[in-house]
């Protein structure tokens, strides 16, 4: 009987140590930002979604943004904004293009072109322009996304991504993704 009530005793302990070790190492959680499913889309007529960007649109050519097609932006959008960042990158989340203040009736965005009026925020590349695919190693994916806002944002031309990105929080009205990838050969 002793050996039985230590035996259930040592495994109570074990449990409950465990439950701490598994309290206390699990991360904190990520926010989850809910944003509105709409019709919107994005798409390229330089690659497919999830298909290989073109090098001319990379530091291996001209390093010019893509050409970007934007439909059924949300008639209540006011303007539009715009995030290009490679989630793969070593130095983690990489932002490649920051654009915001897009006039909502923007269906196209040409190669290497900026919308009018448009806003471009400064990039981890540390300059307010395109910053093209260059990965130091294996194939990395760039995700854009375009973001229908209720308004236009007051935002100073030198904001960050994460500037941005507070601006957008409570704004979005739409949104949609396109994502290319890229490796160098």
């Amino acid at each position: 009987m002793k050996y039985l009530t230590s035996s259930l005793a040592l495994l109570v302990l074990v449990g409950i140590i465990t439950a701490v070790v598994r309290l206390t190492s699990v991360p904190a959680a990520t926010p989850i930002h809910f944003l509105p499913v709409t019709s919107m889309q994005l798409s390229s007529t330089a690659f497919e979604d999830n298909g290989m960007i073109p090098a001319q649109y990379t530091c291996d050519g001209e390093n010019t943004s893509p050409p970007l097609v934007i439909e059924d932006v949300p008639a209540d959008a006011g303007s539009l904004a715009l995030v290009v960042h490679d989630p793969d990158a070593p130095a983690g989340d990489w932002a490649h293009w920051l654009v915001w203040n897009i006039p909502p009736d923007t269906s196209r965005i040409g190669a290497g072109a900026l919308p009018e009026r448009a806003v471009q925020g400064i990039t981890d590349f540390r300059v307010a322009a395109w910053g093209g695919p260059c990965p130091p190693n294996g194939e990395h994916r760039y995700i854009f996304t375009v973001y229908a806002l209720d308004r236009s944002l007051d935002l100073p031309a030198k904001s960050r991504k994460a500037d941005l990105e507070r601006a957008l929080e409570g704004n979005v009205v739409g949104t949609a993704q396109l994502v290319g990838r890229y490796s160098r050969s």
